[in-house]
């Protein structure tokens, strides 16, 4: 049903919103992408190779029970399970920070399925890129499954 005092809005242009401020705002779809775009660029330049992208685990039917934004495999045979996180600023404690325990906790159940179609997991680890504004930064490492 339409609200008449509802705030108006439109689309400006393919995968953007204009608001009420007449700013452009790209959908948070779009965001993700391109910081996932970003991350792998950055993480191939590193010598990276890519398995995986978007790897969803179903909780049930129509529910999720975790994701992994990028699955690569570093030089040495380690699978490397990446969490990217973008903010435009370092409010709220920038990107990083926004890798909470549930968020980890998801990450590994989504890894842990992962695993599961090697008959000998080969060693891993969880990486994050954090995107603050046009800085990238790279955790090695950042968490642990314990």
């Amino acid at each position: 049903m339409f609200k008449w005092g509802a705030p108006k809005i439109g689309v400006k242009s393919a995968g953007s919103l204009t608001g009420t401020g007449g700013v452009d705002l790209p959908t948070r779809a779009i965001r993700g992408a391109e910081a996932e775009a970003v991350a792998l660029q950055f993480l191939q330049r590193h010598g990276l190779r890519l398995l995986e992208r978007n790897y969803r685990v179903a909780a049930g039917p129509g529910a999720r029970a975790g994701e992994v934004d990028l699955i690569l495999q570093d030089r040495d045979g380690t699978v490397v399970f990446v969490e990217v996180r973008a903010r435009a600023g370092l409010t709220h404690g920038g990107a990083a920070a926004s890798v909470t325990p549930k968020k980890q906790r998801k990450l590994i159940y989504a890894a842990s399925h992962y695993l599961l179609r090697h008959a000998t997991p080969p060693p891993c680890r969880f990486d994050v890129i954090a995107i603050d504004g046009d800085q990238v930064e790279w955790l090695v490492a950042a968490f642990d499954t314990e």
